[in-house]
């Protein structure tokens, strides 16, 4: 491909450019025009430039436990893109000039990264290393990039105008173009593009793994940690990765991402729209407290679960009222149970139950344990009818853990919420009970408290003939402020006595 693109750009330029001057008349092409030989010798200079650095303008590189390589290319905005297969990639607006940095993570080195779990320890002074190592690499980058454009201008410009003199006119020019990119790149360097990368692929849902916004000034030593940060936590996606339980999702499995407590924290939705794109989600259920006083004011707050992108079954929370319910109801894509309706959505049949408390009205007193228990009897009591009209429900859902373990044996699957903690428990008439922690990472609110709440969220993997539940991950992500993230693969039988799985950290 190069070596055509190399004969195309000879014969283009050739045809376009006459280098030797004749007489009128004498039926030989007349000479050029000062400004077309000047543009023919920039033609030249710009494919021989790029040909170049095509050919031989990359340098591989080992970045802590990650074999890399970087590249410069043309390009008309500059910039930085960082390629991490399969992960996605991340654009950084660094610097304006015809030229990009292009770097691109081969791959993870199983020895290096194996020692890296085994010793934790190692991280502590792994930034540095990687530091060290991009260094190395940008100054590599440099002298082959020289040797690049000023080798591959030089080549073309010979095989053009077979005159050394001109060739080496080209070759020149190229190195001056290049020292003028770097200049220009140097002038308009902008640490502070870390703080606002395009991220695409799986990393558009992590955006925290850049780091924490907060602690980044503008020099360049920073700029580097920063980077060096990204590899490191990157380093930890892909062990987590490998080393999740054997468990693989049969992609016509049933996905579904259960979601509570959200109360009123917008950043929630983002969370989940990633969510479903990156799992493929069939369905998403929420089990209640999306509000926090339930007030018609607070209704726009629900207007994005419209562009979701999957289903939604929704059961009213204690904080959540009946014009919230009313609300929601008006949505295409919303499906609301209550009083043990059911409903079919996205190949499962769900059936749910309100919350009969609404707690921020205090002109009504509490009704307490009692009141959670009748509604999970109504629940319940729904649950069989369903059975025996022959159209059992798969998954059931109530807002208090209180009102979901009153459908025990009838149903094999019940979602709760409301504690702000996960439990996980299957009961003894056998339906597991799964409760899901805040997706909200306890709302708003949550800036009052001294550490703040995580964000949970769980993805269920179900068979969609049997439509059992097959395995789930358990999504945690760092609260307001925080930069780490979790996910933890379960399996049914690991919940058998003493067998607790081991959280996968990364960030």
């Amino acid at each position: 491909m190069v070596r055509a693109s190399f004969r195309a750009a000879v014969a283009l330029i050739r045809h376009h450019h006459h280098p030797r001057s004749t007489a009128p008349g004498s039926g030989l092409a007349p000479a050029p025009h000062p400004y077309g030989r000047a543009l023919g010798l920039i033609a030249v200079v710009v494919f021989g430039a790029w040909l170049g650095l095509l050919v031989v303008g990359s340098v591989r590189t080992t970045v802590g436990p990650m074999d890399t390589t970087m590249a410069l290319r043309p390009s008309l905005s500059g910039g930085t893109k960082i390629n991490v297969a399969p992960l996605g990639a991340l654009e950084l607006d660094s610097h304006i000039a015809p030229v990009r940095l292009d770097v691109q993570v081969d791959r993870l080195d199983p020895v290096r990264s194996g020692a890296l779990v085994q010793h934790p320890e190692r991280l502590a002074g792994l930034q540095q290393e990687i530091s060290a190592d991009v260094s190395t690499g940008t100054r590599e980058l440099a002298v082959r990039s020289v040797v690049a454009v000023v080798s591959g201008a030089t080549a073309l410009g010979l095989a053009v105008y077979r005159r050394p003199r001109r060739a080496l006119a080209a070759g020149g020019l190229a190195l001056a173009l290049l020292a003028a990119s770097g200049v220009s790149a140097y002038a308009t360097w902008n640490p502070k593009s870390v703080l606002e990368p395009k991220f695409s692929g799986l990393l558009s849902s992590a955006p925290s793994v850049v780091g924490d916004a907060r602690s980044i000034v503008t020099d360049f030593d920073v700029y580097q940690r920063e980077l060096a940060r990204l590899v490191t936590n990157v380093t930890k996606l892909y062990d987590a990765t490998s080393t999740l339980p054997v468990y693989r999702p049969d992609p016509a499995t049933l996905r579904v991402l259960h979601v509570s407590d959200i109360h009123l924290n917008p950043a929630a939705w983002q969370i989940i729209g990633s969510l479903v794109k990156q799992y493929d989600i069939d369905v998403i259920i929420d089990s209640g407290d999306t509000m926090d006083h339930g007030a018609a004011v607070e209704n726009v707050f629900l207007d994005p679960i419209r562009d979701l992108g999957a289903p939604y079954v929704w059961v009213r929370g204690n904080h959540d009222s009946r014009i919230t319910q009313r609300y929601l109801g008006r949505f295409k894509n919303v499906r609301v149970l209550d009083d043990g309706r059911a409903v079919n959505v996205g190949g499962l049949r769900v059936a749910g139950i309100g919350d009969p408390q609404f707690t921020p009205d205090r002109s009504l007193p509490a009704q307490g344990a009692a009141a959670e228990r009748m509604a999970g009897m109504r629940l319940a009591s729904s649950l069989r009818s369903q059975e025996q009209a022959g159209t059992p429900v798969d998954i059931a859902v109530a807002h208090e853990p209180e009102a979901a373990r009153e459908t025990d044996g009838t149903v094999p699957l019940v979602l709760a919420g409301h504690v702000h903690h996960r439990q996980n428990e299957l009961m003894e008439l056998g339906t597991r009970l799964k409760v899901e922690g805040s997706t909200g990472g306890g709302g708003l609110r949550a800036v009052q408290n001294r550490k703040p709440e995580k964000v949970r969220a769980s993805v269920l993997y179900l068979d969609r003939a049997t439509r059992r539940l097959q395995a789930w991950d358990e999504i945690t992500l760092g609260g307001l402020g925080l930069t780490t993230a979790e996910v933890s693969r379960h399996l049914p039988g690991e919940n058998r006595p003493g067998a607790t799985p081991s959280p996968i950290r990364f960030g």
